[in-house]
């Protein structure tokens, strides 16, 4: 294993670390020593890879965010190379979402509750990262509407926002509140939402919404 490749799995390790522990008892709470000994690493090897534990959360977040948005373009990506709908590739992103959240659930924790604080280093990092993952959705969204899959009439930035935001609820209710649900099942409901087949009229997003 080179330089590298070492110093990578390193900052994997610490990444793991510190969003279970600042998920367990907050970022002030946790320190650096519990930071150390959780992932099985010496004290001042988180110290060279982060200049301090501020550093290390807002990596942390470019990492995590930087892993839900490639996932989320992935399952775009593979959608349109099949030649499905463009709101068929937005409920693609949704069941992407899931997974991700799924397999992290405390990263996810950490990033919804951060959303809402003003008071922190990282604030502008949060913010731009989050963009990142919008702007996924936001490119689906202004393809639908070129093509006339959706209504011009799709607030294309609120609507991108509104939707990786019901994922992310939706999610952290699962996994808190109806872990006896599958993620068939909850991907369903949501899936439900984006056609607009709840009321069963079938509006959707779509260009019977204009």
């Amino acid at each position: 294993m080179d330089s590298s490749t070492r110093r990578r799995a390193t900052r994997q390790k610490l990444y793991e670390a510190a969003v279970t522990l600042i998920a367990e008892q907050g970022f002030s709470a946790t320190t650096v020593d519990e930071i150390a000994e959780r992932a099985g690493v010496a004290k001042g090897t988180v110290y060279y890879n982060f200049a301090s534990k501020t550093v290390l959360f807002e990596e942390l977040l470019r990492h995590g965010v930087g892993l839900l948005t490639a996932s989320l373009r992935t399952a775009a990506e593979e959608t349109a190379a099949r030649g499905s709908s463009r709101v068929d590739a937005l409920d693609a992103m949704i069941r992407a979402g899931l997974l991700f959240i799924d397999r992290y659930p405390a990263f996810t924790q950490l990033y919804v509750a951060e959303l809402w604080r003003t008071n922190r280093a990282w604030q502008d990092t949060l913010l731009v990262v989050r963009q990142e993952a919008v702007a996924v959705v936001e490119e689906v969204l202004r393809e639908a509407v070129e093509t006339g899959e959706l209504s011009p009439e799709v607030d294309i930035p609120l609507t991108a926002a509104a939707l990786v935001g019901m994922v992310l609820v939706a999610a952290l209710d699962w996994q808190s509140f109806q872990r006896e649900r599958s993620i068939d099942e909850v991907h369903g409901a949501l899936s439900l939402l984006l056609q607009g087949r709840v009321s069963g009229r079938g509006a959707g997003l779509g260009p019977s919404c204009a």
